[in-house]
């Protein structure tokens, strides 16, 4: 008997595998609106002086910027799967956008998340994940050697070698997955993972969210500006570190009203 948001499929898929591919979660609206700020932002960073034509573009934190990128924070038809995977006791570790422009001669990346120490990090079938992320696509990949995310399936159980893959992305285990814009993908930090050469003539855009334990730290901000904080939901500001009268250096236990804050029994 299915109890929850993903089916038993799902979690089957989860555990076996390490990733879910979630289809058609941002409306035709949403994709047209972050696409148009990032399109924006692209633009603005390509006019800077120092930086070469058709770069990449990775930004971080990217909530401080514009508040397009807020609502994702807590997505209606993403964060109940989150809570699911992860429960109440998290925050947002990351924001990101990143474009990867026309490459050809791009190797790619395959990595794990979390650096040298998360990397030796692998959880049991049965344990919370340490980190989940969520890539959004905005442009469509049905094709092969788009700049496709690219994952190793089942690969979070096993060793990321110290010394990578002499062909990064190409291994023969890794697949490119085909996704359409609106599409999101949902995977956990010690999933090998990354992008292959963009080939195609269109740029890559997607979008980061970052969910990690409270007794964990913010991956791309130490703390967020009192005019982000007051653009929030209450939900949403706990997400971002408000944890209200509950002193801080408490973090590694949660304020008492977390579970009821994070399900959004309070949130306004």
């Amino acid at each position: 008997m299915e109890t929850g948001i993903l089916t038993s499929e799902q979690n089957r898929n989860w555990n076996k595998n390490g990733y879910l591919v979630l289809r058609n979660v941002l409306s035709q609206q949403e994709i047209k609106n972050l696409t148009t700020v990032v399109d924006q932002m692209y633009q603005e960073y390509l006019q800077q002086s120092e930086v070469k034509p058709n770069a990449e573009f990775d930004r971080r934190n990217v909530m401080e910027e514009n508040d397009v990128f807020i609502p994702l924070m807590d997505h209606p038809v993403t964060f109940p799967i989150v809570l699911e995977l992860m429960d109440p006791y998290i925050l947002l570790g990351m924001s990101e956008v990143i474009v990867r422009p026309p490459n050809p001669e791009s190797g790619g990346i395959l990595h794990t998340d979390g650096g040298q120490a998360m990397r030796q990090i692998r959880v049991s079938q049965s344990s919370l994940p340490l980190q989940i992320k969520i890539q959004y696509f905005l442009t469509d990949l049905e094709e092969e050697d788009k700049g496709n995310f690219t994952i190793v399936p089942g690969s979070h159980n096993r060793p990321f070698p110290d010394g990578g893959f002499k062909d990064g992305p190409y291994i023969p285990e890794a697949i490119q997955l085909r996704v359409r814009a609106g599409d999101a993908v949902v995977f956990t930090h010690a999933l090998w993972h990354g992008f292959v050469a963009n080939k195609s003539k269109n740029s890559r855009k997607t979008l980061v969210y970052c969910y990690v334990h409270q007794c964990l730290r913010a991956f791309d901000y130490y703390d967020v500006s009192d005019e982000l904080m007051g653009r929030c939901t209450p939900r949403q500001r706990r997400l971002i570190g408000d944890i209200g009268e509950w002193q801080p250096g408490s973090y590694f236990y949660s304020p008492p009203d977390q579970v009821q804050m994070i399900e959004g029994v309070t949130d306004g």
